[in-house]
């Protein structure tokens, strides 16, 4: 009888993990922002899902690399290099992707770009260099891709925003302002999409070890070029991914991926905000 029961939970714990990868096997997964970071980590996690892949990026050449790492097979991974701020060309690389694969079946937005910056220093062009990116860019890839989800009644958009979609902070006034867009224009993009059958999923990703701060925009535009402490602290961009994988097998609406430090924070705006006002005042420049 131990020896049956035994078997019956090896059989059920089998089952669970072929659920869990049948779930995305054979779906065709777009990945923007996929040569490093959260969506290097997404496409590592997506592959091991059984998933077939668009790797977008600026970068061909780290894109390759990437695939490569996958293990896929080239016919299961398509190396896409786009740039965000190009919207005019969103709806020729949706094409590209459908002609390539038949479908798409997961957007996810990770491509992005941060800021460390004064108000008072930080340029114009700098402002609406993070606006076409992190929110620009989101519409017009969506609007492209909206059309084919409709027209299969299902599809799942992915965006990754950031704790400051919901909290601002000192010298990344800009980033904060393009992630509560991007927040703003999901919720209602779900509102909209609902009834037809796609999800959308918003992560709110606190401190993650990337690149991000390394990579981020000056006063005057050029790389910040310094890690955050932090970040450097922050949680592995692996264990995000597999944390945002599950939350999109789950059709979740929204997940938060932070420490404790930034989950006070969004408990304190929501309950005590001059509390988080006094804060956020209070925080040391970069």
């Amino acid at each position: 009888m131990r020896e049956l029961g035994y078997k019956s939970l090896i059989l059920r714990v089998r089952n669970i993990s072929f659920n869990k990868m049948a779930a995305f096997q054979d779906k065709v997964v777009w990945i923007t922002g996929a040569s490093s970071g959260i969506g290097e980590a997404l496409a590592y996690a997506f592959a091991q899902q059984g998933a077939k892949l668009v790797l977008s990026a600026r970068r061909k050449e780290v894109l390759a690399q990437v695939a490569k790492q996958t293990n896929l097979p080239d016919c299961r991974v398509l190396i896409l290099p786009i740039d965000m701020t190009q919207t005019d060309q969103m709806p020729y690389w949706v094409e590209m992707v459908l002609s390539h694969f038949g479908q798409l079946d997961i957007l996810i937005h990770n491509a992005g770009i941060s800021q460390r910056a004064s108000i008072i220093d930080c340029t114009m062009p700098v402002y609406r260099t993070l606006m076409e990116v992190n929110f620009l860019g989101v519409v017009a890839l969506t609007k492209a891709v909206l059309p084919h989800f409709l027209s299969r009644k299902t599809g799942q958009f992915i965006a990754i925003s950031s704790i400051a979609g919901k909290i601002g902070t000192p010298w990344r006034s800009g980033y904060c302002a393009s992630k509560h867009a991007l927040v703003g224009f999901c919720d209602a993009l779900r509102a909209e999409v609902a009834p037809q059958g796609i999800g959308v999923l918003v992560v709110y990703p606190g401190y993650i070890k990337t690149n991000i701060s390394l990579n981020a925009l000056d006063a005057q535009g050029n790389k910040y070029a310094k890690m955050d402490t932090n970040q450097a602290k922050g949680l592995a961009a692996s264990i995000c991914a597999t944390r945002i994988v599950k939350a999109a097998r789950q059709a979740k609406k929204e997940v938060y991926i932070a420490g404790w430090y930034e989950m006070a924070g969004i408990y304190l705006k929501r309950f005590l905000p001059n509390v988080l006002f006094k804060l956020t005042a209070t925080m040391p420049q970069p």
